[in-house]
């Protein structure tokens, strides 16, 4: 009866002593077998944590108070513990022991560390014995690391192999260069002479194109990669030596392991995704195929459809095409491998926000474009005139319409520009639309004779349609002359500047030849006799009689 009444008191005693211990450093006293600490060890969950570190290693996280000492302070302590053992020696044995609520880490017969089952995060899947394990095992290996770093002959040892090493991967980085520098010249030289034994291009254009240089981008490419492989393994090796250093070598080398490693897994367990795809990229291809030659078909009446005009087809093929691969992607989007990282997730997001920002006047130019190509109002080929640009379109696109000027000008209109102006055609109708001329004649001339004149110019000048006829007006009887133009048809508008200028040159020519002046005359003063045609000179050469 008389020891039972006392082994509470033990027993408290005992657990102070134990804690009391990892602060100070001191002999561990025996842990009696069975019984609950934890109505004695007053320990309680805190935000605050802490992590013992000793020789640049993680021994073990606290996250609990105990007898009022936070997790920084047992940290602190347990490190000087381990720094003051460290000093002496004393590395050797490293154990554990483990009561109810807690355990307790020993070195050398010493408490370093006492843990509780606040300490422990169970929503992470962790338990009081495997965190105990843990421990003991990081503190065994830091402790021996501690001590290696106070042996100046292994340090020694350790920086003759850091500089081996650092010698061996300047040689090779050395090497590498040289190899880098000769496969550049080497290819150079082969792909120069391999273009002037097949005769397809000169040398010195190559040169200076492209080709080369891509070629020595992915030369330089690849030789940097292997240097930075090198660089990566060198220092890593160095890291290593050194026991302060080894844990960031070792960071360094399963870094670049659970890399390759998630990468060969990612490839592996993406390749039925990635099958996926590039099936339905290829059906999507066959598919596109099909319609492209329908369209074609189309497109040069081989085939004929009441809702689609040849002219029509290319766009609509455009379009169609379009949709098609559009439907693809958004089919093959969650076979493809990376498809729910946030990296990929990322990507989606900017390219939403873009078409949030750009989406007003990129849709704006697209039905501006469906209006000019499906209300037919431009060909490409045709001769037009777009407010105040005139020329051949060369090409009509989804956001923009190209013409190029009878001074070789390559205008761009965006669609949405087409749309707000004029649009006059010239060739929808070439065979029958007239381009004009005028001349102002003094009312002393004979008209008949004006209107013969401009007719026989017309007759000479090349480019010209004999039908329809050319025609004369009359368009205006001004106070001082007569305005006189001229109608005719152009076989080519494209020839516009050139048929004009032989046809007022001819123009010129003819009245000169016939003494008919081209002026428009004013006067201050009415003149003593009247400006009029006696009717004897009314058919003036080359009028006729017959000519009304």
């Amino acid at each position: 009866m008389k020891s039972r009444s006392h082994a509470p008191l033990a027993l408290a005693l005992m657990v102070c002593s134990c804690v009391s211990l990892a602060a100070q450093t001191q002999p561990q006293t025996p842990q009696p077998a069975g019984g609950s600490l934890s109505a004695v060890i007053n320990a309680e969950r805190t935000s605050e944590t802490a992590t013992v570190m000793f020789a640049n290693r993680p021994i073990v996280l606290l996250r609990a108070r105990v007898l009022g000492r936070s997790p920084a302070e047992r940290a602190a302590g347990t490190e000087r513990n381990l720094e003051d053992l460290s000093a002496q020696g004393l590395s050797t044995p490293v154990e554990s022991s483990l009561f109810q609520d807690g355990s307790t880490i020993t070195v050398a017969g010493r408490v370093v560390i006492v843990l509780t089952t606040q300490d422990v995060d169970d929503l992470a899947g962790e338990t009081l014995q495997g965190i105990t394990s843990q421990t003991v095992a990081r503190t065994q290996l830091a402790m021996e690391e501690a001590l290696e770093a106070r042996r100046l002959g292994l340090i020694v040892r350790a920086a003759a192999f850091a500089v081996l090493m650092l010698a061996l991967g300047w040689l090779v980085l050395w090497g590498l260069r040289k190899i880098h520098r000769a496969a550049s010249d080497k290819l150079t030289s082969m792909s120069e002479k391999q273009i002037a034994k097949s005769g397809l291009a000169d040398v010195e254009a190559v040169r200076s194109s492209r080709l080369l240089d891509f070629q020595r981008g992915v030369v330089s490419a690849i030789a940097a990669l292997l240097q930075l492989v090198v660089i990566y393994a060198v220092l890593t090796f160095v890291l290593r030596q050194f026991p302060y250093t080894r844990p960031w070598g070792e960071s360094l080398s399963g870094f670049l392991i659970s890399t390759l490693e998630t990468l060969g897994l990612g490839i592996i367990q993406g390749i039925p995704g990635l099958f996926t795809v590039v099936l339905i990229f290829l059906i999507t291809r066959f598919v596109v195929r099909l319609v492209s030659l329908w369209f074609h078909a189309v497109e040069r009446g081989r085939i004929k459809v009441g809702w689609l005009y040849p002219e029509t087809s290319k766009p609509t093929r455009q379009i169609a095409t379009g949709l098609l691969w559009l439907f693809a992607v958004v089919v093959a989007y969650p076979y493809m491998p990376g498809s729910e990282t946030e990296a990929f997730k990322g990507v989606s997001v900017f390219l939403g926000l873009m078409v949030t920002l750009g989406s007003s006047g990129f849709v704006n130019q697209i039905m501006s474009g469906f209006m000019v190509t499906y209300s037919r109002a431009l060909r490409e080929g045709d001769f037009v005139k777009i407010g105040d640009v005139e020329g051949t379109v060369m090409h009509l696109g989804v956001l923009s319409t190209k013409i190029r000027t009878l001074m070789f000008e390559d205008v761009t209109i965006p669609n949405a520009v087409v749309v707000s102006q004029t649009t006059t055609d010239y060739s929808r109708f070439s065979d029958s639309v007239f381009t004009k001329t005028s001349v102002t004649i003094g009312y002393d001339a004979p008209w008949r004779q004006v209107h013969a004149l401009l007719l026989q110019a017309a007759a000479r000048t090349p480019g010209l349609r004999t039908a329809p006829k050319p025609v004369v007006l009359q368009t205006a009887l001004h106070d001082f002359y007569v305005q006189y133009t001229l109608w005719v048809s152009l076989v080519r508008q494209e020839d516009r500047l050139t048929v004009m200028d032989a046809l007022h040159a001819n123009i010129q020519d003819s009245f000169n030849e016939h003494g008919v002046q081209i002026m428009s005359p004013n006067y201050v003063f009415d003149p003593n006799a009247p400006k009029v045609v006696p009717k004897e000179h009314w058919f003036a050469a080359p009028a006729r009689p017959d000519q009304k």
